[in-house]
């Protein structure tokens, strides 16, 4: 929809498996790591319940869905073995609490196991079936900044387009002159274009040719007003600080420090949707998802001083 809209999306996705530490079915971490004190352990090498390209998976379904769904594939035994992000877009909820199906295309329906799927939504005030993503707010903002986009990149391929009417009142121009004159323009659209275009009228009086333009001038200052406006709605849907995904800044105070950005969105924004996805340890029994302890990137001013 627009590089705004998803650059929010991925970065949110890419704190949290940032912070993310694989578990095994014990609840040990797979992979070294360092603690709370500072020391470091081994980890077990096992394989992990959840990984962390399923769970990345699953963060992004989440953001970009308002739905994300885990599977749990047991063990002969009946323990936990894997979990497994199931694609949103395919994933139904059944009749029955707690039956789920997988439904990839018409008269396509493969049920899940009973209770194996964990479903995790953002609340939908309307129904409590499926969530809603909340970045809809700004789903006409980021529509017509697409546009806009569209509109632009069309109207540089297309040469076809009104851009300008040529009046000419000249007497001294015969008809066999405008006969010419339309010809030359006709070559001059399509690929190519904006090319120069040369009259010679000896004789002629002030004003005899004149060129009006056709909201050109217009076109261009309305695409970077909508450009910025729409660009602003939808990084505040997403509550992105702009500095954190690359957008330039256009006054000369910027937009502060990033390292102040980063800190005060992790604990605004990141540490609450850590927080839901803590609720797979509820509904699994056991430690499957972890995030480990945020560092700070700006200096405390303490400590700066």
């Amino acid at each position: 929809m627009s590089p705004h809209h998803r650059s929010a999306i991925i970065f949110k996705r890419n704190q949290l498996l940032r912070h993310f530490v694989p578990l095994d079915r014990f609840g040990n971490p797979v992979e070294d790591y360092i603690d709370d004190d500072g020391i470091k352990r081994k980890g077990s090498g096992l394989a992990p319940l959840l990984d962390r390209r399923n769970f990345g998976e699953l963060a992004l379904n989440l953001l970009q869905m308002g739905n994300c769904y885990l599977e749990r594939r047991d063990s002969m035994l009946g323990t936990p073995l894997v979990l497994v992000n199931s694609p949103a877009i395919h994933t139904r909820r059944g009749v029955e609490e707690g039956a789920f199906w997988w439904v990839p295309g018409y008269k396509l329906e493969t049920p899940f196991a009973a209770g194996a799927v964990f479903h995790l939504y953002e609340a939908e005030l309307t129904q409590e079936i499926y969530g809603l993503p909340e970045w809809t707010s700004a789903m006409q903002s980021g529509l017509l900044n697409a546009d806009a986009t569209v509109f632009r990149r069309k109207y540089y391929q297309n040469g076809s387009h009104m851009g300008y009417i040529l009046y000419v009142s000249e007497e001294t121009l015969s008809d066999e002159d405008g006969d010419a004159i339309e010809a030359a323009m006709d070559e001059a659209k399509g690929p190519g274009n904006f090319r120069n275009f040369f009259l010679h009228l000896p004789g002629g009086k002030e004003k005899g040719v004149q060129v009006i333009p056709v909201g050109e001038a217009t076109a261009k200052d309305e695409f970077m007003g909508i450009k910025n406006a729409t660009r602003g709605d939808i990084l505040t849907a997403h509550r992105v600080p702009p500095v954190l995904i690359g957008v330039v800044p256009e006054v000369n105070g910027g937009f502060g420090k990033p390292s102040e950005a980063a800190d005060a969105f992790h604990f605004a924004e990141i540490e609450p949707l850590q927080l839901r996805f803590l609720e797979v340890n509820a509904w699994l029994g056991l430690e499957a998802v972890r995030f480990r302890r945020y560092e700070r990137q700006a200096a405390p001013a303490a400590a700066a001083a």
